[in-house]
């Protein structure tokens, strides 16, 4: 068997908006509470695991990158837009109000309810599909 990423644990203030957030920003569903997590899955098997640190807990922001279809960019920087989310060009926010053209695709980042940073991208890094 080759290595697979198969799940990662977010840490969030409440499990249940920040994957209801990420759900609703990428088309997904959110699945059944398991334990002390709320899972959301993408298309290549890998879940994302919510779970909701103790009150005044900080949480380390973390950066999630998700490769999509041109379609599913345009809906999804749509739903980014209409929830009056910031938005950048790049990672360290010196582009407002932009996405980025890089490797011949297009690319946004944005924040989660927890301060975590997403980022959308329809081409990956290097130009290879």
């Amino acid at each position: 068997m080759s290595v697979q990423l198969n799940h990662t644990i977010i840490f969030s203030h409440d499990k249940r908006v920040s994957a209801e957030f990420l759900a609703e920003i990428l088309g997904l569903e959110v699945g059944k509470q398991w334990g002390p997590f709320i899972p959301v899955s993408t298309s290549n098997g890998v879940t994302l695991d919510f779970a909701t640190v103790p009150e005044g807990t900080e949480i380390t922001p973390q950066h999630y990158a998700f490769l999509v279809s041109e379609e599913e960019f345009d809906a999804a920087f749509g739903r980014v837009k209409a929830m009056n989310l910031p938005f950048y060009a790049d990672p360290h926010q010196q582009h407002p109000n932009e996405i980025n053209h890089n490797d011949g695709g297009r690319g946004v980042y944005f924040p989660d309810p927890a301060g975590h940073g997403m980022e959308l991208l329809t081409v990956p890094y290097g130009g290879w599909k």
